[in-house]
């Protein structure tokens, strides 16, 4: 089972003063911060394997930072601080000026500072995870049980009046599920939050730092501290957060020129519109020159050798998702799902930015052929990711609902709890088995969530609601959509999903959206019913 080394520093107070490049807060406090308050901690317990062991953590990777909700302070401070200013103090004195007044007082040569700490509510802890290898070796074991010796000296993180206490462990998964806090991850899509982290040589510039402060002073006069410039910067970002994907929109026209919509029943010619937009998309790369193996993975969504048995790529591939029409009808102006008029060529994963781009060029103007009647069927045209229709499928939104219906990643009655009801059971027992069907369909639901590509958080904390009926009006029955020959012994539902964090406080996520068996081909495919 994976372990993490779980470094702690909890707040005496609830406020951390410590500031980031351009004078502006820093929450979470980062990972390099920590990193100088061990090494300050070390330099003081002088153990014999300190700094072995914090060379061997500057060269870790990342870790995920759990912290507490914070706030910026909506009032300031001021306090009276040097100014720097001593020469003036020095050479009034040297004059011999009365140091009790004038520039020879060094009472007046102070400032003001206004200080606008940042506030953290619900917690005095933050906790910086490291995934340790599995199997462990015994000097990374050896290393952690050094730096937990190291953490129990820290006694500031921040200013100095950032007071703290230090603690290291090693925690299994499980465990580090019990911390509580807003998970910061590291990541490679937007920039959240910048964060600065150690790297290798960061504890040797330290050193050369301090030693040129000690040596600041000398017979040629004042020479500043060499600036500490051996560390990296990392993108961070809450486990809630969600980065917005590419998109490729294009409209449906009938392929005879007149430009009008061609539709396609959404219930039944769902599967098909994505089929054929997929084929057209390889033809297309073949055509730009795209390399087999990248048209194979990317495209079609093949891992194996032509010939061979399937292998599934995962998220690392195009979606093709066909987008029923959401109209307002009717005299009371309900939101109504309607035929395909709309087509999403996106990604599910991070990256492809490159990819969706030239697909957005590339693909507008192509033909999508009906390989069964051998015609035409639509040619594509593209359209603004703010088309009115898109926009129900890929703007922010803490509610969302199935316009197609999720297949469930699993069986979701193994046990036959169904059957058992079906021979009816007393009512004491009867709700035991609805419960526990409950539980598995809940069970299998959070897993296509993360499946996905959402966060663990994202899925934990999730209020789900699903049935057979449509949430939508103008939804069908969820057993009569079609879906891929392979998923069609698998349950399906109907899903709406109100997305929470570890606070239970609402959390908009950007589409597209789409989960559960058979999501590159639009099915399982949610709008934001906001």
């Amino acid at each position: 089972m994976p372990s993490h080394f779980c470094l702690s520093i909890r707040f005496l107070d609830s406020a951390f003063h410590g500031r980031r490049d351009g004078n502006q807060p820093e929450w979470p406090p980062s990972p390099l911060r920590v990193f100088q308050a061990l090494v300050a901690a070390a330099a003081k317990r002088r153990g014999a394997n300190d700094f072995a062991a914090l060379r061997w953590l500057e060269q870790e990777p990342a870790p995920v930072v759990i912290a507490p909700v914070a706030v910026v302070a909506s009032h300031s401070y001021r306090l009276s601080v040097p100014n720097n200013a001593m020469d003036i103090v020095a050479r009034a004195w040297a004059r011999g000026n009365d140091s009790n007044s004038g520039d020879a007082n060094p009472a007046t040569h102070r400032t003001m500072k206004s200080i606008r700490p940042v506030l953290m509510r619900g917690g005095d802890a933050v906790h910086y995870l490291w995934l340790l290898a599995e199997p462990a070796d015994e000097t990374a074991r050896a290393n952690v049980e050094t730096l937990c010796g190291v953490a129990r000296s820290v006694v500031s993180l921040g200013w100095g009046v950032d007071m703290a206490i230090g603690h290291g462990a090693i925690l299994s998964n499980d465990e580090t599920n019990t911390l509580q806090g807003e998970r910061w991850l590291p990541s490679q899509g937007e920039m959240v939050n910048e964060l600065r982290l150690p790297r290798r040589g960061t504890l040797a510039a330290l050193e050369n730092r301090h030693t040129g402060f000690l040596n600041r002073i000398g017979s040629g006069g004042f020479t500043p501290p060499p600036t500490l410039t051996a560390y990296e910067t990392a993108t961070y970002r809450r486990a809630s957060d969600v980065d917005r994907k590419p998109v490729a929109a294009f409209a449906l026209r009938k392929p005879d020129g007149s430009g009008g919509f061609r539709a396609f029943d959404t219930v039944q010619r769902g599967l098909t519109v994505a089929g054929m937009l997929r084929h057209a998309t390889g033809l297309a790369a073949r055509l730009a020159g795209w390399p087999d193996d990248s048209i194979n993975t990317c495209i079609l969504g093949h891992g194996e050798v032509k010939g061979a048995a399937h292998v599934t790529v995962g998220a690392q591939r195009f979606a093709y998702l066909p987008l029923p029409s959401i109209e307002f009808r009717g005299p009371g102006k309900a939101r109504v799902v309607g035929s395909i008029r709309r087509v999403l060529l996106t990604t599910l994963t991070d990256g492809y930015e490159n990819e969706i781009a030239w697909s957005r060029r590339a693909m507008s103007g192509q033909v999508l052929i009906d390989e069964d009647m051998h015609k035409q069927a639509a040619e594509l045209s593209t359209i603004p990711a703010n088309d009115e229709i898109v926009r129900i499928y890929v703007q922010p939104s803490s509610t969302w609902a199935t316009v197609t219906p999720v297949i469930l990643p699993g069986y979701d009655d193994p046990a036959h709890y169904r059957r058992r009801l079906k021979h009816g059971v007393e009512a004491d027992e009867q709700k035991n088995l609805l419960d526990k069907l409950h539980s598995r369909i809940e069970a299998l639901l959070r897993k296509a969530i993360t499946q996905a590509g959402l966060s663990q958080e994202l899925a934990d904390h999730a209020n789900l609601e699903w049935r057979k009926v449509g949430f939508w009006a103008g939804a069908e029955m969820a057993d009569r959509y079609g879906v891929p020959q392979h998923l069609k012994s698998f349950p399906r539902f109907h899903v709406r999903i109100q997305w929470r964090d570890a606070q239970n406080k609402p959390v908009s996520i950007p589409g597209p959206i789409c989960l559960g068996g058979g999501r590159f081909y639009g099915v399982g495919l949610f709008a934001t019913s906001e």
